[in-house]
């Protein structure tokens, strides 16, 4: 499967593609490294969105889940960029418990290309999986509130 790794404000990530969409963005630099024209185009958006000069991600995108979980990931692609979503709103969108989208949200395999970032709880921010968890989750919330990293 062929992965890019690119160093981002959060640290290392690596972008994978099969069969020509976006399956997994990981938290780290990949061993193998390998620069296909989606690869790279990822990248440049990523590196885009990081600099305030892209809001939406035009990329074939492919995570692997159960029917529900892809439903959720669908969803969460829906919310606009610099707007918040609770567990329970989705919830009640997807005729479904808070707790199964927040299972759903946190197995999300392509993070910041599907903004799992963008759900919070109903009480304040809520958990993030990834990066530095809910630190690189305020990072990321207030780079869309502002347009700027806040670091």
């Amino acid at each position: 499967m062929p992965q890019l790794s690119l160093h981002s404000p959060f640290g290392d990530l690596t972008v994978s593609e099969e069969n020509g969409a976006i399956v997994a963005v990981d938290w780290g630099w990949g061993r193998d490294q390998t620069e296909t024209p989606l690869l790279l185009r990822a990248r440049a958006e990523l590196f885009d969105y990081f600099d305030g000069a892209r809001r939406d991600f035009d990329l074939p995108l492919a995570p692997a889940g159960s029917p529900f979980r892809t439903r959720v990931w669908a969803a969460l692609r829906a919310i606009p960029y610099g707007e918040t979503r609770t567990y329970g709103d989705l919830a009640a969108a997807l005729g479904s418990a808070a707790r199964a989208v927040g299972q759903a949200n946190g197995a999300n395999p392509i993070p910041i290309l599907i903004p799992c970032h963008r759900v919070v709880a109903g009480n304040g921010l809520g958990g993030y999986s990834g990066g530095e968890g809910a630190a690189t989750k305020r990072a990321l919330l207030a780079l869309e509130a502002g347009g700027m990293l806040p670091f």
